[in-house]
């Protein structure tokens, strides 16, 4: 008999560890699974937001777009990790107790049970009030992040015009927001967590009134009413982690939505590869070599219908041509260049690269045909060497012979380790005219057969200007370059001046012609010659 007690023992000691190891494999399964299944869809959500057109990300903010790809997608990490796969025990547990609950007593059970349809419709409401709260929380915290992030940005204006106190007040408004919308959902939770309390107390007073007159009836046993009780209190604890769990399914709900939201915006940008009606002769011609002619065909570009930025724009630069493109302030330069290079698409008319028109260009060759310096250099972090690579395969070596012939080896020998040297982001470490010199070798490596320069001297001293400037003069040779010229030095040196004014062309010509004319160039070059202005 004590032999047979002490298997016993062991075999329950047995089934004990034996559950606790699967219990911890089934956490361990449904935590990875939950984490893959979010890491893809960050990564998908990732891939769509650099795809979205610059026409899109020019009017939302970075702050939103960080916070659907963290704090949303963590939001459905929960759901995965946790409440879908709760949800189907807690359904189990629910379904064998009413069974048997029915089958202790029928007219009983049916009782109870009926009672539970009223408390899961009230349930279900509370979970729609959780859910609309719920979406309100995570556009609040958009806000707040996009505001937080704004003014890490701008912290060097934050503080040169002392606006610490207002824009504190102002973030302070934000997180009351936020606080508000938070409590909102903390209330429909609570509510719902105490609804269901006072529902289980209830329910076991109802039971117990009607099954002792039951009892005193004589249609029931007393056992059977305490086994009763013992399930209908029993009752109740998968109802609660379902309403637990229906929460927070809600959120990942709501998630789901914001997501969504990002996911059904437009790529306006196609490329030539995934757009199956383009012919393989386009794709053909498209990669053949051409000289860097541009043509502008009756290009008309908005980004509301009643703000028209480029207007019926027509012109053509030579292969080899240098053009400068002037124009006041919001005559829509800049709007042109991201025009050329596809970061914007135009609402009607044609821009041709060699008589092909750039839709019909694989996005990769169009950008490594054209090489483009701006005056707003953006850097990575990381070292100098992969900043000047980007997506070119090509060796120190290489890249130390580029930056000989540029001029740059006084440069790198400035920074302590060299090429390898860490830039922090935005290449915050380093000058502005540093960052502007890297900017023109990253367009030197590639060698393109395009160049479209933005004043790229602009923050240089007049040492470092003038050596730079005799290296852009053997870039520039037997390249076409179209330059958002400001000085009029720079534009005397061009072989023809566009003239831009609220999107349109309104003259061309070189330096001496449009003085000629007494135009809009002639006015703008005189008012520069007396310092009063510049292009």
């Amino acid at each position: 008999m004590g032999g047979e007690i002490k298997i016993l023992i062991i075999f329950l000691l047995v089934s004990v560890l034996i559950r606790l190891a699967l219990q911890g494999f089934q956490s361990y399964t449904i935590q990875s699974v939950g984490q893959g299944l979010t890491a893809r869809i960050r990564k998908d959500l990732f891939s769509h937001a650099i795809n979205l057109s610059l026409k899109y990300h020019d009017s939302m903010p970075v702050g939103k777009l960080l916070t659907r790809l963290t704090s949303d997608v963590d939001a459905l990490s929960e759901v995965f990790g946790s409440g879908a796969v709760g949800v189907i025990a807690d359904v189990v547990t629910l379904a064998v107790i009413s069974i048997t609950m029915v089958l202790i007593d029928l007219k009983l059970g049916i009782l109870l049970l009926t009672t539970q349809i009223p408390v899961t419709l009230f349930i279900l409401w509370l979970q729609q009030r959780y859910r609309k709260s719920n979406y309100r929380v995570r556009e609040e915290l958009s806000e707040l992040n996009a505001d937080f992030q704004e003014n890490l940005q701008g912290i060097e204006v934050v503080q040169m015009f002392r606006r610490q106190s207002v824009n504190a007040r102002r973030f302070n408004q934000t997180g009351i927001a936020y606080r508000n919308a938070v409590n909102s959902i903390i209330f429909y939770d609570s509510s719902i967590s105490a609804f269901i309390e006072w529902v289980s107390l209830a329910v076991v007073a109802l039971v117990i009134a009607i099954g002792g007159w039951f009892v005193t009836s004589g249609s029931m046993g007393l056992g059977t009413l305490t086994t009763f009780i013992l399930y209908s209190q029993r009752l109740f604890e998968p109802l609660r982690q379902l309403a637990e769990r229906f929460t927070q399914i809600q959120g990942g709900l709501t998630a789901v939505e914001r997501i969504g939201e990002l996911l059904e915006e437009k790529i306006e940008i196609l490329d030539v590869y995934s757009n199956e009606e383009k012919s393989k002769n386009d794709l053909i011609k498209s990669k053949s070599v051409g000289l860097g002619e541009i043509v502008f065909d009756n290009v008309s570009f908005h980004y509301r219908s009643d703000d028209q930025i480029i207007s019926n724009l027509s012109f053509r630069i030579s292969p080899g041509e240098h053009v400068a493109l002037v124009g006041p302030t919001g005559s829509g330069k800049t709007t042109l260049i991201r025009l050329l290079c596809r970061l914007y698409e135009p609402q009607e008319g044609r821009i041709l690269i060699d008589g092909v028109n750039i839709k019909d260009i694989p996005l990769i060759d169009l950008r490594r045909q054209i090489g483009v310096v701006l005056q707003d250099t953006f850097l990575f972090s990381g070292n100098v060497a992969d900043n000047l690579r980007l997506d070119a395969s090509i060796t120190d070596e290489k890249l130390t012979e580029i930056c000989k012939e540029l001029g740059l080896i006084p440069l790198l020998n400035r920074f302590p380790n060299g090429l390898h040297t860490l830039l922090r982001e935005r290449g915050g470490n380093i000058s502005s005219g540093e960052r502007q010199l890297l900017s023109v070798a990253r367009v030197a490596i590639r060698s393109p057969k395009i160049l479209i320069l933005d004043e790229a001297t602009a923050f240089m001293d007049p040492s470092t200007e003038a050596t730079l400037q005799r290296d852009l003069d053997r870039l520039l040779e037997k390249r076409t370059a179209l330059v958002i010229a400001h000085r009029l030095a720079t534009i005397e040196l061009s072989d023809r001046i566009l003239v831009m004014k609220k999107g349109k062309l309104i003259e061309q010509g070189s330096h001496q012609e449009l003085l000629k004319q007494s135009g809009l160039y002639s006015q703008l070059a005189r008012l520069q010659e007396q310092g009063l202005a510049k292009f």
